[in-house]
């Protein structure tokens, strides 16, 4: 029995491949209902995102010595989902079983096997894919644990490192700049030129430290409102940019234009209708947004793209530091759950031992009852009591060690001397 994934991400596949296998939110129940009707499938939960598709298993074959196997299988079965019975899938697919797929879990759940090394995203994605999996009864104790002790080891890398504590998108660089300027963006009104996914980004990245007031500007009106929506924003066209400039604090701009869309002239005129309050601006364009000559303004902060991808770059630099921290980390948390799941394996064995023990107890004590409900000496009650439930509790293994005697298994004889050895009294310790 064993732990078994296979996948796909940004690393071994161009988008061209990773958008064929990728299962829409609506199939995800129907497909998991599949997957555990797959022989020696046991447990199956899937992971569905842009940049990766991974199906992780528990299988109750003998994977730990011939995983190849159980992973032809999962490969199977995906290229037959999918219908891509024609084309071939192994290479662009990995693949993982037992303990590395173990840490495999973990490393994802970290965002240490992401495009971005450290980003949460992920893991949001894996506890929603956990919570489908659960929702299907596909998962069950081995996976159920597998992907609670990743979830802790996730949160321990982020609490014990530096994962992520630096922005490393440009977007993110730029609210990091200009919390520089102001700490609290709360009374702040954010002006957000453009409205691509690089403002969009810049917006969620605000909203999450705090801004409340924005406004979006835009070229086409419509699609400033569509993104203004989702902030309960403003929307203005680009026209009436000149108009709103004084009111930011904190200018943000990405648009296509080939010329400059904010002049040295409206920032001078902002910066009189302002009296001279400070004011952020980061000019994520190229060609840029912002006339150069604004930065020699006064109470001007003007960052432009290269400053903040050098900001990036740093940033950068300092996660793959903290991912070599991380790694430290999850190899001790790999180490114990392995050890936790080798308790797991033992559970059926042992709840099956005390079945049989607590029902040769119950029948041993029924007699003794009877002896003592007939007068029998209570003495010879407990004589009986105790030598009968001896006998009775050692014969089993008593007999199979005769027999493991007689057939030379010396490996059984060895399991049962450490199993049954006598723990060192204080008298042996102090002799």
């Amino acid at each position: 029995m064993s732990f078994i994934v296979i996948g796909i991400n940004h690393r071994t596949a161009p988008v061209a491949i990773r958008e064929q296998v990728v299962f829409a939110d609506a199939e995800l129940p129907s497909a998991l209902d599949e997957l555990v009707r797959v022989p020696e499938i046991c447990e199956a939960l899937i992971v569905s995102t842009c940049n990766r598709t991974e199906i992780y298993c528990f299988t109750d074959g003998e994977a730990d010595d011939q995983p190849q196997l159980q992973i032809q299988v999962l490969i199977e079965w995906m290229t037959r989902w999918h219908g891509l019975e024609n084309q071939h899938l192994a290479d662009s697919l990995y693949q993982h079983a037992g303990a590395e797929a173990i840490r495999h879990a973990f490393k994802v759940a970290a965002g240490l096997d992401s495009m971005v090394v450290g980003e949460a995203q992920i893991l949001g994605q894996l506890k929603e894919a956990y919570r489908v999996a659960q929702h299907q009864n596909s998962t069950g104790p081995y996976l159920n644990r597998l992907f609670q002790a990743a979830f802790s080891a996730a949160k321990r890398v982020r609490t014990e490192t530096r994962i992520g504590a630096n922005a490393v998108s440009v977007a993110s660089a730029a609210v990091s700049m200009a919390r520089r300027v102001f700490e609290d963006f709360s009374q702040r009104t954010v002006l957000l030129v453009g409205a691509g996914e690089t403002i969009v980004l810049a917006a969620r990245h605000l909203r999450a430290h705090g801004a409340q007031r924005m406004i979006i500007a835009n070229r086409t009106l419509a699609r400033a409102q569509s993104v203004a929506a989702e902030f309960d924003a403003y929307a203005i066209s680009l026209d009436r940019l000149e108009t709103h400039l004084a009111e930011a604090d904190i200018v943000v701009s990405s648009t296509a234009s080939p010329t400059p869309v904010i002049s040295l002239a409206a920032v001078k005129a902002a910066l009189r209708s302002r009296k001279h309050r400070p004011m952020f601006m980061a000019d994520i364009a190229v060609p840029r947004d912002i006339e150069a000559s604004v930065s020699e303004l006064d109470d001007i902060y003007l960052f432009t793209i290269d400053h903040l991808q050098h900001v990036v770059n740093t940033n950068m630099a300092a996660r793959h530091e903290a991912a070599l921290e991380a790694n430290q980390l999850l190899t001790e948390d790999v180490r114990e759950f392995t050890e936790q799941l080798r308790t797991l394996n033992a559970v059926p064995t042992i709840r099956t031992m005390r079945d049989e023990a607590e029902i040769i107890r119950q029948h041993t004590l029924d007699q003794a009852q009877r002896m003592l409900n007939n007068g029998r000496p209570a003495s010879e009650v407990l004589e009986f009591l105790a030598d009968t439930l001896t006998q009775r509790l050692l014969h089993a293994p008593s007999q199979r060690l005769r027999d493991a005697g007689k057939t030379g298994d010396a490996e059984l004889i060895r399991a049962a001397q450490a199993l049954f050895a006598r723990p060192p009294s204080s008298n042996d310790t102090n002799s």
